[in-house]
């Protein structure tokens, strides 16, 4: 629906009326409200807004979104790839070529009427079905960019100098479920985020005020940690992306080789799933962006609604159990998306990620 007008929501705000967009970080460096969509491929879309306001998520309206049917999806790896895939992670790691590496699959299904489909009313639902501490909406249809995020993990958090990160490793539904596999994936990634942060902070600046915090979502629970440091005066928004991006917890360790087994394996561009959503505050100095997980995009050119789910894989790694963890952060969402959520067809629903 392209005459939607262009809209961002986070955090209890709306931004309106679209000044300018860009795919230049230096502008966020400069002045105005920007909400951000940076691809995992490297694609950034700053979108600089006149208008932002204090405005709730709205309450679902019934019939407003139409998502695809929950056995329509199918996934860019089946359990057979995924699960073959984790084994190569493995030998990866046998060699000692890497320590880590998040193994993605993206979920796609077509929507039943393309035309009418609004993200922001996807929102709405998700907020009700799957509240989410970093959810928000990018309504650009002209741009190439309509995401609906209930990202739980933040990515970067920007207060004048101070700049801090949240990663998360390690999911189970109950706190019982977590390994010691799960510590050791979270340490892994934690250290990596402090070499991120340290490249573009004072020297000694770098603080990690928690780690391997247990925290409860919908369905499912995970290990959060807290990652600080102090911008150096002569860096902005270019060095602080160029530094930390693409977010070390769903790329892997050491990170540059991490990427080079993920573009071996995976068969999917990620695109918003596991880049960057957000805001950026140029006037106050303020910014928050999540890593883009449990993030639906609309597809335009192929009509289709897209998603990504995915886990780190390290040498302690069951592929069977990786695979489960894959659909475990998948079935709520998907349902929700694909209406089955409140009739009861969450299990069915998520089933259909496997195909």
């Amino acid at each position: 629906m392209h005459d939607l007008a262009p809209l961002a929501r986070f955090g209890g705000l709306v931004a309106t009326d679209l000044r300018d967009v860009t795919h230049d970080p230096e502008a966020l460096d400069s002045t105005g409200f920007w909400a951000i969509c940076a691809d995992f491929e490297g694609r950034l879309t700053c979108a600089r807004f006149g208008d932002v306001r204090p405005d709730p998520v709205p309450a679902p309206v019934p019939g407003a979104w139409r998502g695809p049917a929950a056995g329509d999806w199918t996934s860019s790896l089946d359990r057979a790839a995924y699960t073959a895939g984790v084994r190569r992670v493995r030998e990866h790691i046998a060699r000692g070529e890497v320590y880590q590496a998040n193994l993605c699959r993206v979920l796609t299904a077509p929507l039943p009427d393309p035309a009418a489909a609004d993200v922001d009313a996807l929102t709405a639902l998700l907020a009700r079905g799957n509240p989410a501490p970093y959810a928000g909406t990018i309504r650009l249809p002209a741009h190439g960019v309509e995401v609906a995020t209930a990202s739980p993990e933040l990515y970067l958090r920007r207060e004048g100098a101070l700049i801090s990160s949240g990663p998360i490793k390690g999911t189970g539904r109950t706190a019982a479920d977590l390994l010691p596999k799960d510590h050791a994936e979270n340490v892994m990634i934690v250290d990596l985020v402090r070499n991120d942060l340290g490249r573009v902070s004072e020297t000694g600046s770098v603080a990690v005020p928690a780690l391997c915090a247990i925290e409860e979502h919908p369905g499912l629970v995970h290990l959060v940690s807290t990652v600080t440091g102090l911008l150096r005066e002569d860096a902005g928004w270019p060095e602080l992306l160029d530094a930390t991006f693409p977010p070390g917890s769903v790329t892997g360790a050491p990170k540059s080789s991490a990427l080079r087994i993920i573009e071996a394996l995976e068969t999917a561009p990620r695109g918003p799933y596991c880049g960057g959503i957000g805001w950026v505050d140029a006037d106050a100095g303020t910014a928050e962006l999540a890593v883009g997980i449990r993030t639906f995009w609309i597809d335009r050119p192929e009509g289709v609604l897209r998603f990504g789910t995915g886990a780190g894989i390290t040498w302690g790694s069951d592929p069977e159990r990786e695979w489960e963890e894959t659909e475990l952060k998948a079935s709520r969402l998907v349902a929700i998306a694909s209406g089955a959520y409140e009739s009861g067809a969450l299990e069915a629903s998520g089933k259909a990620t496997s195909r």
